[in-house]
């Protein structure tokens, strides 16, 4: 997760997409702004949306956030993920840091769990 400049709390990185751009697209740009990652679409699989009270914003406020794994492999093999102009830090995490992240955050790491991809 990365911790975004002047947040208090941890964000999966991400962002909306262009208009020219699909999905995966967004995910492989975004990847590389915020943490220097270089992924391919091969590399990127979909996990599901997750809808949540949107952290920071006027109460019913809501975010709907498609969730995307990127599986070990290719470039992941040998990159480390590094805090971009974008981000102050990024950081591996377990359910044990639920505390520090939005609803969505918290959702996606109880979605992770039940897949037994973490912890």
């Amino acid at each position: 997760m990365v911790r975004a400049r002047a947040r208090d709390v941890l964000y999966l990185p991400g962002g909306k997409a262009e208009p020219h751009e699909t999905d995966v697209e967004a995910v492989i740009r975004e990847a590389f702004e915020e943490t220097g990652l270089r992924l391919t679409a091969d590399e990127v699989e979909a996990f599901g949306t997750v809808t949540e009270p949107a952290h920071g914003q006027a109460p019913g406020t809501m975010v709907a956030m498609a969730l995307f794994l990127v599986r070990p492999g290719g470039a992941l093999d040998s990159a480390t993920p590094v805090a971009s102009a974008e981000v102050d830090e990024v950081e591996w995490v377990t359910s044990a840091d639920s505390d520090r992240c939005p609803p969505a955050g918290v959702e996606t790491l109880r979605r992770l769990v039940a897949a037994e991809l973490i912890d």
